[in-house]
This record gives structure tokens, C-alpha cells and sequence, in this order.
């Protein structure tokens, strides 16, 4: 399997209010090569999310199949898919989730330390992460003393600490203002290149989805590669 990330035939379905199923997610199918940006839009309620839960080993699907690095998710016991989640893969929420009483600095170092890592060989990997993100002057601030922005570079930073071979984004931009949401996107791309790593990124920026190596637009619970951005409903 040549592919970082791929998933097959995932379903996921829920109970609903009158106790039968409702299907969020028919079927999806996707591949993501090592470096790629992939963007997934789609209308509020679509599922996005969901399938971003999914890819990211945040919960598992009714049926279907995930792998990551040649890992079976299924074949993956819950320790495992935690170990799995704190290696190969990177999370940007749209809600930064900073730990708002320590520093920019510390909150990168963070993941890192809770593995067990050399304090100074954290510092200096959190030092150059959070140079690469344009935050080398406002290390020692907490997250109330920066920006909208920069939190959430600072988000980008701390997600690429323990270099994941994928990051998923869900929404990373939706609290900024455009000049800050075109900074962010523009880090996304620079970072793929620059660490090859993959991103799938679920969004309603279509200016962010049209930079993007390959958009899918979700509709009724089934991902369709689409295009372009015109081509999206």
C-alpha cells in the first residue's frame, strides 16, 4: 500500500431521535499520498467532521477500513490506536485548545513531555517549530497575550512537535479574520512541503479548498472528487 492514509467503504451510523439509525457516512472511499493537501467540503451536517474523527482514530466506524502507514485501525486495540494518534498523527481544531496558563513555548513542548521525551530535546524541537511558524519573539507569551492568529499557529506548531507523518484540520481557520486565515493556509502548504507532511483539512474556505492538490465535496454521505472548486455546488 503505497498510500499514507487510506479508507474503504466507511459507514457510520447513529441512533436517532426516533431510535432508528440514521447514516451519516455511505460508503467513503479516500486516499492521501505522503505530502498531499487534501481539503473535503460539504454543507453544515454533512459529516465532515465525523469522517475526520474517523481518519484520526477518534472513533471507529460502523464498517469499512482505515489504515495509516500500513496500520489496520481495526486491528488496533484501544492503547494501540492512542499510541498511534500520539506518533503519526497531528490535530488543528478550529478551537485552538491552548493550556492558557503556560506559555507558547510549554504548550509545544507539551505532547512531547507527556511521552516521556528529554526536556532539552523538547525545548530545542518546540524552538524550531515555533520559529518555522513566525512565533521565535512571542515564545514565552501565553495564549491570552497573542493574537487569534497567532494561537493558532501556535496550534500548528504543538500538532507538529512529535512529527506526524499527517495532520487533519477541521475547520483551522474558521475564527480568523481573512489576513490571518490566508497566513494559515499559507503555513499548511509551506509545511507539507517542508516536512512532507500530508494534510487533510475539512473546511467552507474555498479559497483554501482551490489551493488544495485534490478537493472532495461531501453530500449525502458519499465523498466524490470533484475538479475544481466550481465544480462544488
Amino acid at each position: 500500500m503505497n498510500a499514507l492514509l487510506e479508507g474503504r467503504g466507511i459507514r457510520k451510523a447513529f441512533a436517532g431521535g426516533d431510535g432508528q439509525p440514521l447514516e451519516v457516512l455511505s460508503g467513503v472511499d479516500l486516499t492521501v499520498q505522503r505530502g498531499a493537501v487534501v481539503a473535503i467540503v460539504g454543507a453544515s451536517g454533512a459529516g465532515k467532521s465525523t469522517l475526520l474523527h474517523l481518519l484520526g482514530a477518534l472513533d471507529r466506524p460502523s464498517s469499512g477500513d482505515v489504515w495509516l502507514d500500513g496500520s489496520r485501525y481495526a486491528d488496533l486495540d484501544e492503547a494501540e490506536l492512542a499510541a498511534l494518534r500520539n506518533h503519526k498523527l497531528g490535530f488543528v481544531f478550529q478551537f485552538h485548545h491552548l493550556l492558557r496558563e503556560f506559555s507558547a513555548l510549554e504548550n509545544v513542548m507539551m505532547p512531547l513531555l507527556i511521552a516521556g521525551v528529554a526536556p532539552r530535546q523538547v525545548r530545542s524541537r518546540a524552538e524550531e517549530l515555533l520559529a518555522a511558524v513566525g512565533l521565535a519573539g512571542r515564545m514565552s507569551h501565553r495564549p491570552a497575550e497573542l493574537s487569534g492568529g497567532e494561537q493558532q499557529r501556535c496550534a500548528v506548531a504543538r500538532a507538529l512537535v512529535h512529527d506526524p507523518g499527517l495532520v487533519l484540520a477541521d475547520e483551522p481557520s474558521g475564527n480568523l479574520d481573512h489576513a490571518n486565515s490566508e497566513r494559515l493556509h499559507e503555513l499548511f502548504f509551506r509545511l507539507a512541503r517542508e516536512f512532507e507532511t500530508a494534510v487533510v483539512v475539512v473546511t467552507h474556505n474555498r479559497q483554501l479548498a482551490a489551493r488544495a492538490d485534490r478537493v472532495h465535496w461531501l453530500e449525502d454521505g458519499r465523498l466524490m472528487v470533484v475538479s475544481s472548486v466550481d465544480a462544488i455546488p
